[in-house]
């Protein structure tokens, strides 16, 4: 959806550091300038050259992409039409079972040359299928460029010390500092540090790591920052140059932005992104909700019958990307559910949404079949007993599994008001056991959900 791309001939705003003279800095400047641009674009204009940019995306895979072009002439939809926008939602959604079965019949057979090499990437497989996906150079240019969006939009200092708490590709498992923020940024300007540690590092060797760090900005998980709160604020510390937390990978439980103004007196900033699409949308510099990324994806939120949702509504997430000539997923269900919110009054077209949810697999299911996401904040059980971790396993309409890190079990008393806050929260009285476990893992992408459900929705 970006429009021409010229370079500038003047320098980005606010933009501090010179930018080093490599070709893929070039073209992340074009694009973080086209962006400084478009954000101020209403809304209709921003969805007029989205759909410009899908016809395009749309006429190659009809071309060039086995499984569109069988699937385009089963259908009859003519991506050569100029009524597309029409046209769209005769479009089938693509489903994870669809990308997993066609396999390389998805990915193009004639990838333009000027966007760069073919990478491939796997999704974590945290609902037991992984998603192989391929994209190009461009594409990661792309990202490069929206994550200085992001940078620019909370004004961000480059010259800070900048840690993470993530999962290591490379399973390393002792913590480093480098020299550079990550390639994303350090490819373009000129940074402070870096720092990085595992994520599967016991919580309080993270504080006491973080202490001895003492960086101007930590990204890490919402669970493990909720966590690193909690044994802050139990065993002392301080971080005395913090002045935001970033979360990613997961959707942030009610109550961390409050929780992180109270221990470190620093706002929280969530992006949401997911391997197979790449940024779909950033925390707004001013106000707590998203902002869609509509340079790099048109996302729909759809209700149970496939209609838009009003502002205000929850509905599955479905995206499209606009520039992957790789592999173009259209119309792909990748299994969240989001909140539709009001246009922003910052003044960006780009649309918003009030909140990430998560996965269908996060959702309860009552006995009569309802569904609804659960709430139930950190001090539901940390007002308990000293709980470390926590997670909900529901198996079946009536029972839940509430698996416990803790240093020594709770007494009945405890036991009985803990499920009893549960089930206030959950809005059925579940027969909950309690189930003690040493330690809740991580996926190996990082990740950790407070509730897990395995019971099939109607």
């Amino acid at each position: 959806m970006l429009p021409d791309q010229t370079t500038p001939s003047t320098s980005i705003p606010e933009i501090q550091w010179p930018a080093v003279p490599t070709t893929g800095a070039t073209v992340i400047l074009t694009l973080q300038f086209q962006m400084q641009q478009t954000q101020w674009w209403s809304a209709d204009r921003i969805e007029d050259h989205q759909f410009r940019q899908l016809g395009l995306v749309l006429r190659h895979a009809a071309q060039h992409v086995p499984y569109y072009r069988k699937k385009f002439a089963e259908s009859g939809f003519d991506p050569t039409d100029d009524s597309l926008r029409d046209a769209w939602t005769s479009l089938p959604i693509l489903t994870r079972e669809q990308v997993q079965e066609a396999g390389q019949d998805l990915v193009s057979r004639a990838v333009p040359k000027s966007h760069g090499k073919l990478s491939r990437t796997q999704t974590s497989g945290s609902t037991g299928r992984p998603v192989t996906t391929y994209r190009t150079g461009f594409n990661a240019l792309l990202w490069s460029a929206l994550t200085l969006r992001d940078h620019f939009w909370h004004r961000r200092d480059f010259a800070g010390k900048h840690a993470a708490i993530r999962a290591h590709g490379d399973g390393r498992t002792e913590p480093k500092v480098s020299e550079r923020w990550g390639r994303s940024t350090s490819m373009v300007y000129q940074t402070g540090p870096g720092a990085l540690m595992n994520v599967s590092t016991d919580v309080d060797e993270q504080r006491r790591w973080l202490i001895d760090q003492d960086p101007l900005y930590l990204l890490t998980y919402p669970t493990n920052l909720r966590a690193l709160a909690a044994c802050f604020a139990e065993r002392g510390g301080r971080l005395q140059s913090l002045r935001q937390v970033r979360t990613m990978g997961e959707s942030v439980p009610e109550g961390l932005h409050e929780l992180c103004r109270q221990v470190w007196g620093v706002p929280l900033a969530d992006m949401y992104s997911s391997e197979e699409v790449g940024y779909m949308a950033l925390q707004c510099p001013d106000h707590e909700h998203y902002h869609v990324q509509s340079e790099a994806v048109y996302l729909e939120i759809l209700d149970d019958e496939g209609r838009p949702c009003p502002p205000g509504r929850v509905g599955r997430v479905v995206a499209s990307v606009l520039h992957n000539y790789a592999m173009p997923l259209i119309r792909y269900q990748i299994m969240d559910y989001a909140e539709v919110g009001e246009p922003c009054p910052c003044g960006r077209g780009l649309p918003v949404l009030n909140r990430i949810l998560g996965r269908q697999r996060n959702m309860i299911v009552l006995p009569d079949g309802t569904q609804h996401w659960p709430s139930f904040p950190a001090k539901v059980w940390t007002d308990v007993a000293p709980i470390r971790q926590f997670q909900l396993v529901q198996r079946d309409t009536n029972s839940m599994e509430a698996r416990v890190v803790t240093d020594q079990q709770l007494t009945d008393s405890q036991t009985q008001q803990l499920v009893a806050r549960l089930n206030e929260r959950l809005g059925h009285p579940f027969a909950i056991e309690i189930t003690y476990m040493d330690r809740i893992e991580r996926s190996k992408s990082g990740k950790y959900e407070d509730f897990v459900g395995l019971v099939e929705g109607e």
